[in-house]
């Protein structure tokens, strides 16, 4: 009975391992499968000729003719990366303020005088305005 029990174990124990690596291939099996179809998916897109025009956009700054192209350069005289991301998590605001605590922090601030800038006198030139002959006149800066 004894020898019959030790067959059984080693038998249940490959019969067991050799389930948990069928399973182990089938997952593989599956992740593969949805590989597959977004790579297929990514090919159909690039069939469309509207989005290799924006990929074009992205990837390279090209514009079509007619437009015109702008790129935003630093403060250290670097090109800013100019590609369209979705939010990070971690830099989205966590909450948004309501609109009458954004009202009353935007009229104290409009109130008060920065501390580190002192108010500067309005001293304007004379300005000059152009009439509909195409005339220009000077007109004393009003007060």
């Amino acid at each position: 009975m004894l020898v019959l029990a030790v067959s059984y174990a080693s038998s249940m124990r490959a019969w067991l391992h050799q389930r948990s690596e069928a399973n182990s291939l089938r997952s593989q099996i599956v992740e593969r499968e949805a590989a597959i179809e977004q790579l297929q998916q990514a090919k159909q897109r690039w069939k469309d000729p509207a989005y290799i025009r924006a990929q074009a956009r992205l990837r390279f700054g090209w514009v079509m003719p007619g437009q015109i192209g702008y790129r935003v350069i630093g403060d250290n005289g670097q090109v800013l990366e100019t590609q369209n991301r979705l939010l990070d998590p971690s830099t989205a605001p966590t909450s948004t303020p309501q609109w009458w605590q954004s009202t009353w922090d935007s009229i104290v601030t409009a109130g008060g005088v920065s501390p580190t800038k002192p108010a500067k006198p309005d001293v304007r030139g004379p300005a000059t305005r152009i009439d509909r002959s195409g005339n220009a006149q000077t007109t004393p800066p009003s007060r």
